[in-house]
């Protein structure tokens, strides 16, 4: 089976910029479809928002190899 971690990795941006873009152009996308009633449109916003909030920034963190070390959870106690 072949690698495609890799391609994957350089295919997704890391920065938040074009995930926001996106689930704004879905939102647009998704009340003009209200506005003209149009089912496919509203449909195809959704879809959008969905990709740009959960799905691509998903798969963006876990192709990534240089993740930030996990959070040392404090007990409260100073010793």
């Amino acid at each position: 089976m072949l690698d495609l971690s890799l391609p994957l990795a350089e295919l997704f941006p890391h920065s938040p910029g074009p995930y926001i873009a996106l689930m704004l152009a879905g939102f647009a996308i998704g009340i003009l479809g209200h506005v003209l009633r149009v089912r496919w449109l509203v449909a195809s916003g959704i879809v959008l928002i969905l990709l740009g909030a959960l799905l691509f920034p998903l798969v963006a963190n876990l192709t990534t190899d240089n993740r930030p070390p996990p959070i040392d959870e404090s007990r409260g106690d100073a010793g």
